[in-house]
């Protein structure tokens, strides 16, 4: 990422622009490009200077873990996702949409077979090909097509200005600028929780240099997590260690996902059957109960990685990993990093079926990596230690 010196800046002549944009206006222009809810707001915004000190304590307390891509600086040594006018100097206004995925599936907290483990709903999507076949779908690619085609719409009606388009790859706190456009208020999980739609939702946002109309400043959306802590009760890895504070080395969606190597022993108990993501403190949020469930046929869940069988990943070699989960999300964990997982998961189960496996993983002159053999390890002692090997821990997971 090029640093705020080296980024020239663009200006928009005013003759170029027909009209400022709305938040009415934007709201219908992306919901036209397919989202389910879009805001506009200025930059800078009221609450920038607070949460750009939220994001530093959090980055330089180190609980951002091995992200160092949240912790790159510009030359002035400011950290570049602070704010936005620090990678984007030029920035006048930032469009975030929504995307819901929210699925009519059980949730991860539900009883479920002892043998199953659980993807996190962000990663089930799928859509049908011409052919009518049900394909993996990147909702990163689905959702930059529409920021593309919202684009587009917003040069039409406000001619040309600069702008740029991200779905997760950006310099950008989506969650913060989310919450400053109206979309919603931080929940004590530090998730974006929508007043009618919950928090099953993707950002997506464009950058852009378009002034935003005078009297259409977002309206904010109260806090309304209330006395409410059944998220930080629910973390069983002690991740959300305060009420809207997380710690990303505990948190087990980072774990299964953004992390390389082997786990700490002291967390592996608590990831449960969790073998990429987590939905734990979103599927205790009361908010989500009556969340409409989503329709968008580009990011309609996959029935086969609704609480998978751990014997049918197990089985899975680097070919069928590549196979099944080309253009899915899945793929983000990579597959010694999603074998690695199910051994944990496999330990966590208690069920002398998975011992076949788990013996092999752990054989030195067999094992793929260290982090796969030491989760098999350890995975072995927890059922060969157990009393009822055919039977879950009593919570189920």
């Amino acid at each position: 990422m090029p640093s705020s010196s080296s980024i020239p800046t663009p200006t928009i002549a005013p003759e170029a622009v027909s009209s400022l944009p709305t938040q009415a206006d934007l709201r219908a222009l992306a919901r036209q490009a397919g989202f389910t809810e879009a805001g506009i707001v200025p930059i800078p915004y009221v609450q920038t200077e607070r949460d750009a000190a939220r994001f530093t304590e959090f980055v330089e307390t180190g609980r951002s873990a091995t992200m160092n891509y949240l912790a790159r600086r510009n030359e002035q040594g400011e950290l570049i996702r602070s704010k936005v006018e620090v990678p984007f100097p030029w920035a006048r206004s930032v469009v975030v949409c929504l995307a819901s995925y929210h699925a009519d599936a059980p949730l991860s907290i539900a009883s479920a077979d002892a043998a199953a483990g659980w993807i996190a709903r962000y990663a089930w999507s799928s859509r049908k090909d011409p052919n009518g076949n049900v394909r993996p779908s990147d909702y990163h690619k689905v959702l930059l097509k529409r920021l593309r085609a919202l684009e587009a719409s917003m040069h039409e009606a406000y001619g040309e200005f600069e702008c740029r388009a991200y779905v997760d790859t950006g310099p950008v706190v989506e969650r913060s600028i989310a919450r400053a456009a109206g979309l919603g208020w931080t929940g004590k999980n530090t998730c974006l929780i929508h007043p009618k739609l919950g928090s099953w939702n993707f950002l997506a946002v464009l950058v852009t240099a378009l002034p935003v109309a005078a009297e259409s400043t977002p309206l904010v959306v109260p806090d309304r997590c209330g006395s409410c802590t059944r998220c930080i009760d629910a973390c069983p890895t002690d991740a959300l260690f305060e009420p809207y504070r997380m710690d990303a080395s505990r948190c087990i969606a980072y774990l299964t996902i953004e992390h390389r190597g082997a786990i700490s022993e002291e967390l592996l108990a608590g990831m449960g059957r969790q073998i990429l993501g987590c939905d734990i403190c979103q599927d205790v949020c009361p908010w989500n109960r009556k969340a409409p469930i989503s329709t968008d046929s580009e990011l309609a869940p996959r029935r086969e990685l609704i609480n998978p069988s751990l014997e049918w990943l197990a089985e899975m070699e680097e070919a069928d990993f590549e196979r099944l989960f080309n253009g899915s999300p899945v793929r983000r964990a990579g597959f010694l990093g999603l074998r690695r997982n199910i051994a944990v998961a496999m330990g966590n189960s208690r069920l002398a079926r998975f011992l076949p496996w788990l013996e092999r993983w752990s054989d030195s002159a067999q094992a793929e990596t260290v982090a796969v053999q030491d989760a098999a390890l350890w995975a072995l002692k927890q059922i060969q230690g157990s009393r009822t090997t055919e039977l879950p821990p009593e919570d189920g997971k």
